[in-house]
């Protein structure tokens, strides 16, 4: 039995203080909360003065974790995932599924994951979903601090403890214009990719960093002509004319000549990558979320 002092700080202020963390600042915090900024601010400040500690520090239009307040940010997220069990045990006590699935993506799977999740959410109605969508570089920055349950992302970092599942083929394709000289072409030796404009995702994007080792493996040095930030910008910047790019599969229409495109038969291409879905296995995977995995298991067929 807990005889010790009652904590300094309310559920409100810790709740507060985690979605500030997470969003990076208290307009996103508030609006996340459903609570006015003046709201969030009050309890930040309550919450400092208790704890007689700078938490925040601003940092251009948002806010910045102190180092105290990136311990607290483990503290908090440790409380916030064993109150998520005790939620899970009563619903479990009353024979129902309920609660959140926090997932997020790397900038690729918003071309299929609402096709997953679509029938899962059909299945279990009482759960909510917080997605997620950005670069390979923020993914994994979420992955650090624990802001989510399950990430499907293509290239895993190897500095965290991650268990993960194989569950969908990535296959990276070089794409052009649709009246490019390559599209008619049954081949075009690798080589050729040295002398041509290429398009690249941002830095911190997966597309890049594969491609950009694909290139590396094969002694190619890439002519960058243009780095843009979505897949879309840079089907766009391809179909005028711009230069080539490698892009997911996935990204592409079915048939990539309604988007203005062609994808180019390249010696060694697709580059062969696998879609995956990773979790933290130093912590307690929700079962919200192991449902989900099985769920997807079975619907992929693996």
């Amino acid at each position: 039995m807990y005889l010790g002092k009652p904590p300094r700080a309310s559920f409100a202020q810790l709740r507060s203080f985690e979605a500030v963390a997470r969003y990076g600042g208290i307009t996103r915090a508030a609006q996340a909360l459903h609570l006015t900024q003046p709201t969030v601010s009050t309890q930040l400040r309550e919450l400092r003065e208790s704890l007689g500690i700078e938490l925040l520090v601003p940092a251009g239009r948002g806010v910045q974790l102190t180092d105290a307040g990136r311990a607290l940010l483990v503290t908090v997220t440790r409380m916030f995932e064993t109150w998520r069990g005790f939620e899970e045990d009563m619903a479990d006590m009353q024979g129902l599924l309920s609660g959140s699935l926090r997932i997020a993506g790397v900038t690729t799977t918003e071309y299929f994951l609402a096709q997953w999740l679509k029938p899962f959410l059909q299945a279990y109605p009482g759960i909510q979903v917080d997605l997620v969508i950005d670069n390979r570089d923020a993914v994994i920055r979420r992955l650090e601090r624990e802001q989510d349950d399950i990430a499907i992302m293509m290239m895993p970092p190897g500095h965290l403890p991650l268990d993960s599942l194989l569950v969908m083929d990535n296959p990276l394709c070089l794409i052009g214009p649709a009246q490019h000289p390559w599209a008619s072409r049954k081949s075009t030796p690798l080589g050729k990719l040295a002398s041509v404009d290429l398009l690249m995702r941002e830095v911190g994007s997966g597309t890049r960093q594969a491609t950009l080792e694909f290139l590396a493996e094969h002694q190619l040095t890439p002519r960058i002509r243009m780095t843009l930030g979505s897949n879309e910008a840079i089907k766009h910047a391809v179909a005028a004319g711009l230069g080539l790019a490698v892009v997911s599969r996935h990204a592409l229409a079915k048939d990539a000549s309604s988007e203005g495109l062609a994808v180019l038969a390249v010696s060694g291409m697709p580059i062969q990558r696998h879609w995956r879905a990773v979790w933290r296995k130093d912590r307690r995977l929700p079962r919200v979320a192991t449902v989900f995995m099985q769920f997807l298991t079975n619907q992929l067929g693996k």
